[in-house]
């Protein structure tokens, strides 16, 4: 069970059940302080962590380590209520040396077709593509 518990004006603290919690805020211009991120955002923030755990869990079996790994998100909303994503992108990079593409390019596949829930739902009502970028060292 998620609790979410109302703090003041816009502001609201959400425990998971792991027990660990985040606090969600919004813009003064919707009566919010700007403390903390917007629960939209957070519902990326759990795309990104999702398939990152994936990938790096799938590559750690294939015996591959990047130097780094981030992604980058981007995504358009509908202009009017309810606000979903109608588009969202990412773009895995991973720099090393001598990263091996298929291997990568197998890793993020498998996150995006088979085990990754968060894609799944955004693929029901979005727009969804994805990129991979290598950033070799040494080039």
């Amino acid at each position: 069970m998620i609790k979410v518990r109302w703090i003041d004006g816009m502001k609201f603290y959400a425990v998971g059940d792991s027990g660990h919690g985040v606090l969600l805020d919004t813009s003064p211009d919707v009566g919010g302080d700007d403390t903390a991120a917007r629960p939209m955002e957070f519902f990326l923030f759990s795309l990104g962590g999702c398939t990152g755990m994936d990938v790096v869990s799938i590559l750690r079996k294939m015996r591959v380590k990047p130097d780094e790994f981030w992604m980058e998100i981007t995504s358009e909303r509908k202009p009017e209520h309810p606000k979903y994503y109608t588009d969202v992108k990412i773009v895995y990079h991973f720099r090393g040396r001598d990263l091996p593409r298929e291997k990568i390019e197998k890793a993020v596949n498998l996150s995006q077709d088979r085990y990754c829930p968060v894609s799944a739902m955004i693929k029901m009502f979005a727009n969804f593509s994805y990129e991979i970028v290598l950033h070799q060292d040494g080039e």
